[in-house]
């Protein structure tokens, strides 16, 4: 592609280069070879030279002589090969990323894509601070997702440890196993309480499901007086400090536990699970009403009025009308009071009792008492879950904007 540039382009190109190109490509795979070389015990001095070296040379080969989807393949394929010969496997998979990043990096800088995202006129300055806000987001982001990402793997450890082994990391079979998996799903100690909350929780999101929207709904009209007083004290479960609201549960829920005992002459194990559903649907209740309250922001009265008007009674025009529209911010709603009502903890210990066990409580003795690495897959059942109860969440935030006239973002 050069050879189709002017003497002054390309000399200008060379500049841009030798420069500023190749320079902070450098800077990048030093930063790589130091987290490399301390991994590999080279050491980090050496990993920082190394890196730096590979990747200088990678961004003058891949720019001067290399197309871009080419170029990329070169470096992953050639940073694979020393990350194999290096560390075996596990140094191909470092390798293959490194080469991902470094050519990415280099034709990133060299193509001038840096100030995709910023005004022409815009001055050196403010296009660092640009890139340098990108890259404080994106380590926010990766500081908060990798502690999530490695107990992953952790959980298919062949050995009853809470580390990786010589054997995963040298990403060796025998070193992994399904056996946590087969004790969550197999043990007792595990199956009851997923049972119990996978009772409490449905249950919970129900009622909050069901309060919460017409909530929602009361307060959405104007002619309700005080109705930001009455917002605060709904939404105030979500604000109070978790073993506040536990402590007060604790108190009111014992005395109307020993009440539906005495006077319609309930079991422990009945009201002890009454006594936890109505403790997680007053949870849950404050997520559901500001989800609705938000889709009723861009809600069009006056299709009630005109069903009104057409002989519809409210009851009608709620669930024939109303509903439809509001649906997506509903089941938002409900879906996060559901997993605040399955990972909650705390107001379990308070209100519940042994029979009322629930899978984070479990997880919390095992992490205090046992040592359990069951954990590990628990955790990451939990993680995939969650995973897709917030692609399912994202899915109904889009598709009300859509019904909203909104295009998503």
């Amino acid at each position: 592609m050069s050879a189709t540039l002017t003497p002054q382009a390309k000399a200008l190109e060379d500049d841009n280069l030798i420069s500023f190109t190749i320079p902070f490509t450098a800077l990048l795979g030093g930063v790589i070879g130091v987290l490399v070389g301390k991994a590999a015990g080279l050491g980090v001095l050496a990993g920082l030279v190394a890196g730096a070296v590979l990747a200088a040379i990678l961004a003058f080969v891949l720019v001067r002589m290399l197309p871009h989807r080419t170029g990329r393949l070169v470096a992953i394929g050639v940073c694979g090969i020393l990350g194999l010969l290096l560390g075996g496997v596990a140094g191909l998979l470092a390798g293959l990323l490194m080469g991902a990043l470094i050519g990415w990096c280099a034709y990133w800088l060299a193509d001038g894509t840096y100030r995709k995202g910023v005004p022409p006129y815009a001055t050196t300055g403010q296009v660092l601070w640009h890139n340098s806000f990108k890259l404080i987001c994106g380590a926010i982001f990766f500081f908060l997702i990798v502690p999530i990402l490695i107990i992953i793997p952790l959980s298919f450890n062949a050995e009853n440890f809470f580390t990786y082994t010589p054997e995963m990391l040298a990403l060796d079979p025998e070193g992994y196993s399904l056996r946590h998996y087969r004790d969550f799903f197999g043990n007792p100690d595990w199956t009851r309480p997923l049972k119990n909350s996978l009772i409490i929780a449905p249950f919970a999101t129900v009622i909050s499901v069901s309060l919460g929207t017409l909530a929602a709904i009361g307060l959405s009209q104007s002619h309700v007086p005080f109705r930001r007083g009455i917002m605060a004290i709904l939404i105030s479960p979500m604000i109070v400090p978790l073993i506040i609201s536990a402590t007060g549960m604790f108190f009111f829920y014992s005395q109307m536990g020993l009440w539906m005992e005495d006077t319609f002459g309930m079991s422990k194990s009945l009201t002890g699970y009454i006594k936890v559903i109505l403790a997680h649907a007053a949870l849950g209740i404050p997520f559901v009403i500001i989800t609705v309250t938000a889709t009723l922001v861009g809600f069009d009265k006056s299709l009630t009025r005109a069903a009104a008007n057409m002989g519809a009674t409210p009851t009608v025009t709620f669930f024939r009308v109303q509903m439809p529209l509001i649906l997506p911010g509903v089941i938002s709603g409900g879906l996060f009071a559901f997993i605040t009502s399955f990972d909650e903890v705390v107001v379990v210990l308070f209100v519940g009792a042994a029979a009322q066990k629930t899978l984070p409580w479990q997880m919390f003795t095992g992490l205090r008492e046992q040592i359990s690495p069951t954990i590990l897959a628990v955790a990451t059942v939990l993680v995939g879950v969650s995973i897709l109860l917030l692609a399912t969440i994202e899915l109904l935030r889009r598709r009300s904007e859509r019904m909203r006239g909104m295009s998503p973002t």
